[in-house]
């Protein structure tokens, strides 16, 4: 029995080979479409290739179209392509066998105004700028050397190893990523997302909060980059307490984050570059400053030193400093001597001006002076009693015949201020007599100074005072020569005697010049006690 797999194929199909089918289907695309004019938006458009072609898409809001214009064609062209640019493309649809893709050969193109999507951008990019989410005066400042890091960017590219990379080679920090689309339906909302989460990370909290944060991206075109044009993601990067760095697409790329963000960065690796200062500049600078310090503070030490010398180079020796006092020393020790003698002399002289005025007959005088002056003023006393002892009993005598006159219903207040009057008179007299007698024992006590201090006392104890023949007391025996008249005072009288020979009997020159200055002095009323 036959298998049915055995049966020969009887269908009438002609059977083709891969190559002849895709050349069948390119000749009837360029049969039918010999010659079209298609008109688009310029996408991913990047400039001419190095072969002098260029590569791009032309794009309405429902399908692309790939397109290409041959290095001949390019140079012939009125008004260069140029991204988001809306054109009128004339040319032939053509099909690439190799990937079974068709495009359109572009031999001639001119404008035909801006873009859709580049209108929605300049459009959203004016609205957001009257908002102030643009404003520079709103920038922040970025670290100088950030802890830790935080960047937004898909976690499987090639930008986060560039920027790890980067980051660990210039100055090592601790890095957050947060992985996210970036590039796709939602993408947006994911970057915004993670913008406000790391802005919402506590301080101090289990997962550290960063310093700086870095959205990243790498090159593409406009719809690739569309996500970072988002009116979510640029008022997440406008509100950003964290200062962010934008580096979306390559330097030429342009999206709506990089004008909201802090600082705009041309590449990811420029963003790592930005984010953290050189390591190795640092401890270079670092060490530099220590050395220049270390410099400064040696020579600041050399100068203060050299100065010291100087000074001390200034200042006199410990000799010269001593030289002035010690001389001063000498002389004030040479001239103590001299000074207690003169200052003995001195004293003696005034000594004996103040024992010749204290003789006792000026004090008898002074005695007798004063006990006249305490007579007088105790009879004037008695008298002054005896006035006003008189002059109160006039007064009582008046009030008495005052009280006889007055009614007998005012006699107890006559009677009340007439014993006032008498107790009045004894207080009267009670301290008259009591200043008399506080009068006497003050006379009595100096009459007992007086006479306490009167040479006269000594005399009584058998001491004698010596006179010369000026009547002037003599203390000394060398003051006297030999024959002279004297006078020896007794307590109780004088008697007059004339010198002999003794042990200093014998005139010197000293006593001569003793007794010539005491005659050349004017001879006084009363000699010196001793």
């Amino acid at each position: 029995m036959a298998s049915f797999f055995d049966t020969p194929s009887q269908s009438n199909l002609a059977e083709f080979t891969v190559s002849e089918l895709s050349g069948s289907i390119k000749r009837t695309v360029e049969t039918a479409f010999d010659h079209v004019r298609v008109r688009g938006e310029i996408s991913g458009y990047r400039g001419p290739h190095s072969s002098g072609h260029a590569y791009f898409s032309l794009k309405d809001d429902k399908a692309r179209i790939d397109a290409v214009i041959w290095k001949g064609s390019f140079s012939k062209l009125k008004y260069r392509p140029e991204e988001g640019m809306e054109v009128i493309a004339t040319g032939k649809i053509t099909t690439f066998p190799g990937s079974s893709k068709y495009q359109i050969v572009i031999e001639q193109m001119e404008p035909a105004g801006a873009g859709a999507l580049m209108a929605m951008l300049e459009e959203r990019k004016r609205r957001f700028a009257a908002e102030g989410l643009f404003d520079p005066a709103a920038k922040q400042l970025l670290p100088f050397l950030p802890k830790v890091i935080g960047v937004v960017t898909s976690p499987t590219g090639a930008v986060i190893r560039d920027i790890l990379h980067r980051i660990s080679d210039r100055f090592p920090v601790h890095v957050l990523v947060w992985p996210v689309k970036v590039q796709g339906e939602g993408s947006g909302d994911e970057v915004a997302n993670a913008i406000a989460g790391f802005n919402a990370l506590p301080v101090g909290g289990a997962i550290p909060r960063p310093d700086v944060l870095i959205v990243a991206r790498g090159g593409g075109s406009l719809e690739d980059l569309w996500s970072f044009n988002d009116e979510a993601v640029v008022r997440a990067a406008a509100d950003s307490a964290i200062p962010l760095i934008s580096a979306v697409g390559h330097e030429t790329d342009w999206t709506l984050i990089d004008y909201a963000a802090d600082v705009r960065a041309p590449t990811p690796t420029g963003a790592a570059e930005m984010a953290v200062p050189v390591k190795a500049e640092l401890e270079a600078q670092v060490a530099g400053l220590a050395a220049r310090l270390s410099g400064a503070m040696n020579r600041q030490m050399d100068n203060r030193r050299q100065g010291v010398r100087s000074l001390a180079r200034a200042l006199p020796s410990l000799d010269q400093l001593l030289a002035l006092p010690r001389r001063r020393f000498d002389e004030a020790a040479s001239g103590l001597g001299r000074g207690l003698e003169m200052n003995t002399m001195a004293k003696r002289r005034h000594y004996e001006r103040a024992a010749a005025r204290l003789s006792p007959d000026m004090l008898a005088r002074r005695l007798m002076e004063r006990r006249q002056r305490v007579s007088e003023r105790m009879g004037l006393a008695d008298r002054i009693v005896e006035r006003l002892i008189e002059r109160q009993k006039a007064r009582l005598g008046r009030f008495d015949a005052t009280l006889t006159a007055v009614p007998a219903r005012l006699k107890g207040q006559t009677d009340r201020a007439k014993d006032r009057l008498d107790s009045l008179a004894r207080r009267a007299d009670s301290a008259i007599v009591n200043d008399l007698r506080r009068a006497r024992a003050a006379l009595t006590a100096q009459d007992r100074v007086l006479q306490s201090l009167s040479y006269m006392n000594v005399l009584n104890r058998g001491y004698a005072v010596i006179r010369d023949a000026d009547n002037r007391p003599v203390s000394r025996a060398e003051a006297l020569t030999s024959g002279e008249t004297i006078a020896i005072q007794f307590a109780d009288g004088r008697v007059s005697a004339v010198t002999g020979e003794g042990e200093a009997s014998a005139p010197t020159p000293a006593k001569a010049a003793a007794k010539a200055t005491r005659k050349a002095e004017p001879p006084a009323g009363q000699g010196s006690l001793f």
